[in-house]
């Protein structure tokens, strides 16, 4: 089994060393426009093997995509990172030539394999990618359900002094402000969240998961790594093993949720064959109208970077 990862900062490298510790892939290539970064962390991977006992072999590149031939799953979490004051929707110009790119070499080295989008903007991104490859849209993913959906669950075990591991939750919608957080869909080992907290916290809570990537923006200067290379690295493991895991990514919906080719993340079962079911919940009527507003906001980028796409075809 081999996995690519595109990218090769702080995100593409941490989720190359969670594939490498768990043992996911036998081999893990590092690509990366920086002669040098790619093969160095790589091989600081590949050293740490002895001690923590992994057999998995890092490998890296400088934009040698010939090296990714045959990949089964790829990651592209390459682009420039969200600074200060900068929202996701500023990148999209910048990160779409890039995310372009990378999904023409993937195409041309891997034509079978599954695509998993953590570039930002992250929903239009997502749509680029899949955009270019031509793939089915089973196969072209974007991580960002899992990694907001993180960000609840620790707060929420912070808020009840509980193990973050009995907590369950989901969240739909757009990566980013206009996220749609479920309170009726939370538990902690079945347990309605309602009668754990009361609702001025756990408001309080759900306000803060919306804004819990700018929140770590301004206290380190840049996105966040460690928690998104890690929900990546999780994406990967369920293709991987064919594990069958309910997460909630970045899909095109065809009808779903009354939506239609909009790309927003919604519960789906993941396994071998990439999305093998959207999930299609019960909303009531706040949330309904909650994905509206997230699937607006993801729609005007999507605009946006269609009518950039048109005037560099007219330019």
């Amino acid at each position: 089994m081999k996995v690519t990862v595109v990218g090769a900062g702080n995100v593409g490298a941490t989720c190359a060393d969670v594939l490498a510790y768990k043992e996911i892939a036998n081999e893990i290539v590092l690509v990366d426009i920086k002669d040098g970064i790619a093969q160095g962390k790589a091989l600081d991977i590949w050293q740490k093997a002895p001690i923590d006992l992994y057999d998995s072999r890092t490998v890296g590149v400088t934009a040698d995509y010939a090296r990714t031939e045959g990949s089964d799953v790829v990651v592209i979490t390459s682009g420039l990172p969200r600074k200060p004051g900068m929202s996701r929707d500023d990148l999209i110009a910048v990160n779409a030539d890039i995310v372009t790119s990378v999904t023409e070499n993937i195409v041309k080295y891997s034509p079978k394999a599954i695509i998993i989008v953590v570039s930002n903007p992250l929903d239009v991104m997502t749509y680029a990618a899949h955009l270019v490859s031509g793939f089915p849209r089973e196969r072209v993913i974007g991580m960002a359900g899992i990694l907001d959906t993180a960000r609840y669950r620790a707060f929420l075990a912070e808020a009840l002094n509980l193990s973050p591991k009995d907590i369950q939750a989901m969240i739909l919608g757009g990566h980013g402000d206009t996220m749609v957080p479920l309170p009726r869909y939370t538990t902690v080992s079945g347990i309605p969240i309602t009668e754990l907290i009361d609702s001025e916290r756990l408001n309080a809570i759900v306000e803060r998961t919306k804004v819990g990537g700018g929140e770590l923006v301004k206290l380190m200067g840049t996105s966040a790594w460690y928690a998104p290379g890690s929900a990546a690295a999780q994406m990967v493991e369920a293709i991987v093993r064919d594990q069958k895991r309910v997460f909630p990514v970045c899909i095109k919906l065809e009808g779903e949720y009354g939506i239609n080719g909009t790309y927003l993340g919604v519960p789906v079962v993941l396994g071998k064959a990439g999305v093998e079911r959207v999930i299609e919940l019960k909303l009531d009527a706040a949330e309904t109208n909650s994905l509206e507003v997230s699937r607006g906001h993801v729609q005007e980028v999507m605009n946006a970077f269609d009518n950039m796409r048109k005037a560099k075809a007219t330019a």
